[in-house]
């Protein structure tokens, strides 16, 4: 009687396998893993064949196994990947309320773009730390003796090559 249940649950998943396979490779998203749950629900079907009440719909059962299992494996990755912390009071955790300030890094950025505006032709440098300090394109004109659309052109272009300069000085580091 036994045998005849399994070799009936196994004459059913025949039948139901290419759409347990595509189920499962769309539960994991890749072939390994389809392959995998695949065998585990199979396995599981056919170790509990008595489980399996006949004349209730046999492809149902079988999907709900393999969501399960599913579900299941996702949950184990999921708790192999949570880090739990063991320091008493969670004192490390609480410890970040308070932070230390470091200029170290921005320090450093501007005294390099300080020297970049600095290798800057004088007649682009000038008129851009002229901009740079507040003043107005017409002040800056007038204070030049030069028209504003040069000098507007001269701060531009001296934006444009600061930008290439440390563009090339970021792409030396990477």
């Amino acid at each position: 009687m036994i045998y005849a249940i399994q070799h009936q649950i196994q004459d059913q998943l025949d039948s139901i396998s290419q759409s347990l396979r595509a189920f499962s490779l769309k539960l994991t998203g890749n072939n390994a893993d389809a392959e995998d749950l695949y065998q585990d629900t199979a396995l599981r079907i056919i170790t509990n064949a008595d489980k399996y009440r006949p004349g209730t719909n046999f492809k149902a059962w079988a999907v709900t196994i393999m969501r399960n299992i599913f579900i299941n494996n996702y949950r184990k990755k999921v708790r192999r990947n949570l880090i739990i912390d063991q320091t008493p009071n969670n004192y490390y955790i609480n410890s970040g309320d308070r932070t230390i300030e470091n200029e170290g890094e921005s320090n450093v950025t501007f005294n390099e773009l300080v020297s970049m505006v600095d290798a800057l032709p004088e007649d682009f440098r000038r008129p851009f730390l002229m901009a740079y300090q507040g003043y107005k394109y017409d002040e800056i004109a007038e204070e030049l003796d030069a028209p504003l659309g040069t000098i507007k052109s001269r701060i531009f272009f001296a934006r444009k090559k600061l930008q290439k300069m440390y563009a090339n000085r970021f792409k030396e580091r990477a």
